[in-house]
């Protein structure tokens, strides 16, 4: 009637739906058998709650349950990523992919293995042995050998056992500084022992080792009270491989064959940290030191990582005079250290045939193979409408080993706005953005992951939309 006061409107609140209508809606109730009704009705209660407060319109009730169950019900943990950056071993992608004969052993080490059971007599056995003899086999020079759950590990249970409370000496130009942060000093340091450096940044001559040991404290001097200005206890000469950086110019250091005669006569095991795990020399890395060598040329125990340019699962190898190692293998330490039966499984399968492990195969790619890869995935996405380019890119070895060396190869060029839609796709994809270029360079790629290589390219394209649109720029210098 005329006059009569407007209705109110009707309140939204009411188009709420209840609890149950909403765990029974089929966008939410695979999340509910797999999570469980109380997990899920904790979140749909939530939900509900912004609902009745005007936070969420009550059409958005179901979407919102179903998007909050949807996260708690992902697969967690790492992703797998196609590492198209021409960086073999790449740190921040887990170092070395392990290869098929390596994946398979893991998982058959899955169950029950003989890690520590001599199976011909029943008895206990020594942990990981087959994986010891098979290192052995690799370096006969070394007299025994350990394994421990990674490269810094290695060194960190030498200094403990040889030299706690006692000094190292090792030269100031090998203060390294490796991954995020990590210092060698404090790594020493945090074993008990002290460093006592000598030579200068960049010149160490033998006679600096000389010096420093002419007036070193009598065996049995570890433990006494030594105020300033006293005799050094040195326990252990400790050289160590730069491997992630290269010094030019003025330089000098001093050679494993130069510096073992000088621990020996003093009476001092040498161990050497090689760094990337190369067990024999490689023409192709001239300047990286492997294990062999280092023993053949007096060092007393060799340090090294087994995930680098070995090729295998992250463990830290140690090598040498069975002395040491047994001294090492004994300390309490190595117990907090030791790996378990699937690093073990993974680790004896690179070393039976570490030359198809993919660290291996892929720095050793010939550069007219990628060049053949590249231009296979250039066409296959100009046939679908995208511009690419081919250029020539050098890879690099990666994770602190081989720094400086190029590994000549060929990369495709897109839109440098092509990398973060790349990098968040199914499969992500890490490319390398460079002279405002998106590169995908195909050496580290299984060639049999090519085309999953092309289609994740296309989605990412896609996503992005017009960013892609036009050739790429060609400016500028080659990505090498």
């Amino acid at each position: 009637m005329a006059g009569d006061p407007p209705r109110p409107a009707p309140d939204p609140r009411r188009g709420i739906p209840p609890v149950d209508t909403v765990l029974r809606d089929p966008e939410v109730v695979d999340h509910v058998a797999r999570l469980g009704r109380q997990r899920a009705l904790g979140v749909a209660q939530e939900v509900l709650g912004l609902a009745r407060h005007g936070a969420l319109p009550p059409a958005a009730v179901v979407d919102e349950v179903a998007a909050r169950l949807g996260d708690l019900d992902a697969p967690r943990g790492t992703r797998p990523v196609l590492n198209a950056t021409g960086v073999v071993v790449h740190t921040n992608l887990g170092r070395a992919p392990l290869g098929e004969a390596a994946t398979a052993a893991l998982v058959a080490a899955a169950g029950y293995a003989d890690v520590e059971l001599d199976l011909t007599t029943g008895r206990r056995g020594r942990r990981g042995g087959s994986v010891v003899d098979a290192l052995l086999r690799a370096v006969p020079e070394a007299e025994d050998a350990l394994v421990v759950n990674n490269g810094a590990a290695a060194l960190l249970l030498a200094m403990t056992a040889l030299a706690a409370g006692r000094e190292v000496l090792v030269s100031r130009g090998e203060l390294v500084e490796i991954g995020d942060g990590f210092r060698l000093p404090d790594l020493v340091g945090s074993s008990g022992a002290r460093l006592l450096e000598v030579g200068t940044t960049n010149r160490t001559h033998r006679a600096d080792y000389e010096r420093a040991l002419a007036d070193r404290a009598p065996a049995g001097g570890a433990g006494q009270d030594r105020g300033p200005g006293a005799r050094p206890d040195v326990a252990a000469v400790l050289k160590v491989h730069p491997g992630n950086y290269r010094v030019t110019g003025f330089t000098s250091a001093v050679p494993v064959a130069e510096l073992a005669p000088v621990a020996r006569g003093a009476g001092l095991p040498l161990v050497v940290d090689t760094g990337s795990g190369l067990l024999e020399p490689d023409p192709a890395l001239p300047d990286e030191p492997d294990a062999r060598s280092a023993l053949r040329d007096g060092a007393g125990l060799v340090v090294a990582s087994a995930d680098k340019l070995l090729g295998g699962p992250q463990a830290g190898l140690v090598l040498g005079d069975a002395v040491l190692v047994e001294r090492l293998r004994r300390h309490p330490m190595a117990r907090a250290l030791r790996v378990d039966k699937l690093t073990l499984a993974a680790l004896g399968a690179t070393l039976r045939d570490p030359a198809s492990a993919p660290v291996s195969v892929a720095r050793r790619a010939p550069a007219d193979e990628l060049l053949a890869r590249a231009e296979a995935l250039r066409a296959t996405l100009a046939r679908r409408g995208l511009a690419a380019e081919v250029v020539p890119h050098d890879g690099r070895v990666g994770g602190g080993g081989a720094p400086g060396v190029p590994l000549p190869g060929w990369a495709l060029a897109l839109p440098e706005g092509l990398a973060g839609p790349l990098r968040l796709g199914d499969p992500a994809v890490l490319a390398r953005v460079h002279d405002g270029r998106c590169l995908l360079d195909p050496r580290c790629v299984p060639p049999a992951q090519d085309a999953v290589l092309a289609g994740a390219v296309l989605a990412a394209a896609g996503r992005a939309g017009d960013v892609t649109s036009g050739v790429p720029p060609t400016g500028g210098r080659p990505a090498r």
